[in-house]
Parts: C-alpha cells; structure tokens; sequence
C-alpha cells in the first residue's frame, strides 16, 4: 500500500496501474481523494498520505509522504481510531491557525506491514509480544493455542490482520535471526515459479545473433572481485596506447523487460541483501550469478562505456556507451591484484602478461584519478567489519576490511563510468547528496571539542572536514572522527533531478556499474539505451513515474541496510551472551544522550549499552564488562571496569 501512496503523492500514470491498485484507486476516487487529469491520478490538493507519529494524549504528527513537505499537526479528535505506524489518508485543514494540521479521513493500513512476535512467561502466564517492544501484538490467540507452543516461538505476525503468518522457530536456536530480520522486511530467497521459469529460458550467448552488438571479445577484460563474489557486474581494460578506458557492465536489460514478473520481482527487491554467510540476490541466480555474470571465458552481453581521456587535465574528452560482447580473460580476485602490485604474482601467459601491464599503466591513471577527486569530495575510513559466523550460525571472528590498491583502482573506474552516465541526461535517476546543515555542523563541531579537538572554521565546509581529519589521524581517531563527520550529513539517496554529490565532490553522479544487484542501475540502462535509440516510447516509460520509483528504490535500500546491520548485531549479542561477566577492551562511541561503545578485542564491532560509566570521555579507551544481553532486542549491557591508559 505504502508504494501505492508513493505513487499517487507524486502521480501515477493510468497506463501503469495494476488490477491490485485500480481496486483502490476507483474507491479513492468515488471519495474524491483523487483527482485523474491528463490520465494523471494524483492526490487532491485538500487530501496527503503519510505514516502516523508517536500518539501521546490524543494527538499526533503524520510524516507526509513526498520531500520537502511539512508534518501536519493531527489534533484532539481528529485521529480517528488510529495508532502510532498507521498508514492512513488525511484531510488538511486550511484556514486553521498554528501549524499546519489535518484530520484522519481513512487508516488503509500499517507503515511496517509486518512485525515478529515471540512468547514468554509473563505472571506465571504465556503471552505473545512484539519481539521489540515486549507489548501484546494484538493477536487474538487463546490459552489452549498459547499452550501448544514453547516459550521463545518466534512469529511472523500481520499488521493489517494481526494474524500469524508463520512460525519462524525458537528464540534460543540461533538459527533464527536470519529469518526475523527477513520477515520483518518480508523479504526471501526463493523465487515463484514463473520468474525462474522466465529466468531459466534464456539461451547461451552466441554472438552470431548479436551482429548489432560492438565485437569487443579481442580486448583484454578482466574482473576484480571479492575471493567470495559469484555475480561479476563489471570488467575493465585499459587501452593505454589511446588512453582509453573500457567500463564493461552485465547487460541485464537485455534479459529483464519492463513489466512482467521477473521485472516486477525485481522491483519488489530492488536490491540483492548480503549477509556474512550467503546473499539474498535480486534476480535468480540463473542469471544473477551465470547468464548476466560477467564469467571469465564465455561470451557475455555488455553493455559499455568507452571514455578517452586527456591525461593533462584527467578529464574525459570523448565517450560514448553501446551495447557490445566482450569475453573475460580472467578472474582475479582483490588480494592477487595487490599480490601483483607488491611484486608477489607473476603472469603465467601472455595474456595475463598483457593484462598486468595493462593493470599497471591504469594504477598510475587511477592514482591520479583519485587525487584529483579528493580536492573537492572526501575520503572517509569509517571501519567495514566482516563477520565470519559457523555452520551452527554462531560468531567466529570478525575482521576489519582494509581499503587496498586493488580496490582503490577499481573504485575509480567505476566512479568515472557513473560520473560519465550522469552527464547523458537531465531528468533519470540521480544518486544526490546534499551538504550537511549548518546545525548538524554545529553539533559535529561541538563532539569534537569536546575530546580536545580545535575546530578552525575555514572558508569552505571541505577546507573545514579536511583540517579535522588531520588533526583525528595526529590523535590517531581517523575512523571514529570520520564516522561522526559522516553522520553529521544528509544521506545519500536517489532523485530524479541532480543536486550533486557533495561527499563525492561531483556536480552529477548515478549509478550504473551494478544492475545485477541494484535496480536502480537497471533504470539507468534503459534510459541511457532509450536516449541512444531515440526511443521515445521506451524513454517515456522509464520517466514516467520517476519520482515514485526514486523515493521507493531509496526506502528499500534503507531496508537493505538495516537488514544487514540487524543480522550482525543478533550474532554479537549471541556472542556477549556466552561471555557475561568477562571484560573486554572497547572504545567509548557515544555520550549523549546515552553512553555507549564499541568492542576492540578479540571480537571487534560489538555495540555496548554502557549502564555504569564514571568519569570517561568521547573515544575514551576502557575495559568492560558485560553484564546482561537481551536475546531477542539484540542489546548488549556492559559497565565501564576501569579506563584503558594509552
């Protein structure tokens, strides 16, 4: 329902209406919630969805749908019956002094359609409760059904009927928190019928029935990878003789259409969901990890950026995107490449003897590359933890990435190719990033005062960040300074219209480089190839409800994100769980409002509740102790044993 408002907020095109919404666009519209012009159906100026706030004394704030618009003040009487979550339809009220406020006209359902409940004795009694809140789930169940079950059952629970959905299995097996940070989201791994059946219709490659395409198999492409990875979106080869970089993209256009199930699949994913121990993908492995993988030694279909460059001012002169085939020469992996660098991998062929040169004078270009960038955007190091968690889904180790050359140079290839897709058009999906406010400066300036840092306020916000970051690496907190200036900004996100990238320091900026995993690349292909093709129809299309596609695509990365993040944090307090009343050293990452922190040990990543302090600072080094672990909230407990002197 929530993408259904989403749509109707900023305009739903009568010819992309499905038999689902036109049930409830036809009953919106009897209500006159709509208006329906230029085949155009829209909210009615008087009429704004949104998702309800915090309800406290009868009154409440609706987060309107739609950017850049103001909550509207829900007062006494005007809520109707509904609760904090709802999604509902309300009526504004014009000419009322104050602020801008409405009345709840209809509840069409829950912001969060699904929740996840468990049992626990309560009074010598079972109940059933919100896995996060500990309240009842609103479930009607009776004693003998309450009976049948263990205590810590864990429920995949229906916010618009609550009814249960499905039993997930028992708090107590750790196997579970994979499939409640998936069911709250409602997302899965498996695949219906007809889209792998779509998927697995798709015949091999033979270029003799792609002649339209560019033959570009005799390049030396390779990939570079994750040990790890199985979907290979991108390939690059260095023509250095006509200092011209090949960005070879998996051309999944050329297999998922508009419209259909696998496209509908697609969108409803939107993005492929990587935990510690396999992935969620986006499409079906068939061609998310085959067909549209960009394997080393088999034909594939590409679609490629060609970008020469002007190796004075590092700028590129002349590009041009097309369909093509390549043929991977090999698969490396991000630890061979710096192997290579550091003189410890030695060609084997001609061919990687080719490529390696080729890797050679493209480091030297990427190198420069990144320099130049970071004139105007920003290097931020926060950590990246990878987890490594057993067959009985426990924690192992956990490790810190390190950024390394190999990855650098890959990095900076992909950003150019996006880069250079951004300038092809005016109105598409944008990756935007606005500069953080002036009051979130305010209060990052005064965090950092506070662990004795002088903040020199120079004449530009970058001037500014890069002074504090020199003074964080002589106090040795580069990536606990760099995680504060990175929270102190606006997030990244997805927008039809450009404002920029300011952490990047782009005027335009997109992504292109992964329709295997992000739909929005996908979007972005088939505009480029509509705009190429002068296909007005297609083109028309893909813009015709960009705004909704943006807002949503940016929400289910949200989704993604804290899937990822609420999957670890279940195994480390699993983890703090086996080890209460040990001490651990650990770093302070928060004093206001509460203090917390992070463990630096033998595990690294774990975020503590501190419930006993004394006299610590911001960043602070100190033992702790964990004392309690709350399983199901996934929250760690600990108190500060003594400080950690350096």
């Amino acid at each position: 329902m929530k993408s259904l408002l989403i749509r109707l907020t900023l305009g739903l095109s009568e010819q992309d209406v499905t038999p689902e919404q036109r049930v409830h666009i036809n009953d919106f519209l009897t209500k006159k919630y709509l208006t329906h012009k230029n085949n155009i159906y829209k909210f009615n100026s008087k009429y704004r969805a949104g998702t309800l706030g915090l309800v406290q004394k009868g009154t409440a704030y609706l987060n309107v749908i739609g950017e850049l618009t103001r909550d509207l003040f829900i007062g006494d009487g005007d809520l109707e019956e509904a609760k904090e979550g709802d999604l509902v339809i309300s009526q504004r009220l014009l000419g009322k002094r104050g602020a801008p406020s409405a009345k709840i006209v209809e509840i069409v359902g829950r912001a969060i359609s699904y929740s996840i409940g468990y049992i626990i004795l309560k009074d010598a009694h079972a109940s059933l409760v919100d896995l996060k809140t500990d309240y009842p789930t609103g479930v009607e169940i009776t004693k003998e059904e309450l009976d049948a079950y263990d205590v810590g059952d864990v429920f995949k629970i229906d916010n618009a009927s609550y009814k249960i959905m499905e039993k997930l299995g028992n708090i107590s097996d750790p196997k579970v928190d994979e499939k409640i940070v998936l069911a709250q989201y409602d997302k899965h791994d498996e695949f219906e019928p007809e889209v792998l059946e779509i998927a697995t219709s798709f015949e091999a490659v033979d270029a003799s029935k792609h002649k339209k395409r560019r033959d570009l198999r005799d390049l030396a492409f390779c990939t570079i990878d994750p040990v790890t990875a199985k979907d290979y979106d991108d390939a690059i080869y260095w023509d250095n003789t006509n200092t011209t970089l090949y960005v070879a993209i998996a051309d999944v256009s050329e297999y998922v259409k508009p419209f259909g199930a696998l496209d509908n699949e697609a969108i409803y994913r939107s993005f492929s969901i990587y935990l510690p121990h396999r992935s969620i993908p986006m499409l079906p492995r068939k061609l998310s990890e085959t067909l549209c993988s960009l394997q080393p030694h088999v034909d594939r279909l590409a679609y490629v950026f060609q970008m020469k460059l002007d190796m004075n001012s590092l700028e590129v002169i002349e590009s041009k995107v097309y369909e093509a085939i390549i043929h991977s020469d090999r698969r490396f992996n991000y630890e061979e490449i710096d192997d290579f660098f550091d003189g410890k991998l030695k060609p084997v062929n001609d061919k990687e003897k080719q490529i390696f040169k080729d890797l050679t004078h493209l480091r030297s270009v990427t190198n420069a590359l990144r320099e130049k960038r970071l004139k105007l955007g920003y290097d931020f190091r926060s950590d990246e933890l990878q987890m490594e968690i057993d067959e009985d889904s426990n924690l192992k180790e956990t490790t810190i990435a390190e950024e390394t050359p190999s990855h650098s140079l890959v990095e900076d290839c992909m950003l150019l190719a996006n880069k250079e897709a951004a300038a092809q058009f005016d109105r598409g999906i944008f990756r935007i990033h606005e500069p953080p406010s002036q009051t979130k400066l305010q209060i990052l300036y005064q965090e950092l005062a506070g662990i004795g840092m002088f903040i020199d306020i120079k004449t530009s916000i970058k001037e500014t960040i890069t002074a504090i970051q020199k003074q964080a690496a002589d106090m040795n907190l580069v990536s606990e300074v760099d995680t504060l200036i990175i929270r102190s900004q606006m997030q990244a996100r997805y927008a039809p219209l450009n404002s920029g990238h300011f952490g990047l320091g782009f005027e335009q900026y997109t992504h292109f480089t992964s329709p295997i995993r992000r739909y929005s690349d996908l979007i972005v292909h088939r505009l480029l190839k509509a705009i190429n093709n002068n296909d007005t129809e297609e083109g028309s299309y893909v813009l015709r409800n960009i705004e909704a596609l943006s807002m949503t695509i940016s929400e289910k990365e949200r989704e993604s994100s804290s899937i990822e993040g609420q999957f670890m944090d279940r195994k480390f307090a699993r983890w703090a769980n086996e080890n209460i009343g040990k001490e651990f050293k650990a770093r302070i990452t928060a004093t206001e409002p509460d203090f917390k922190a992070q463990i630096h040990d033998e595990i690294m990543g774990a975020r503590l509740n501190i419930t006993s302090t004394g006299d610590i600072v911001l960043f602070e080094d100190v033992m702790v102790k964990i004392d309690r672990v709350d399983i199901a909230k996934a929250k760690i407990f600990a108190s500060v044993m003594s400080k950690i002197d350096v």
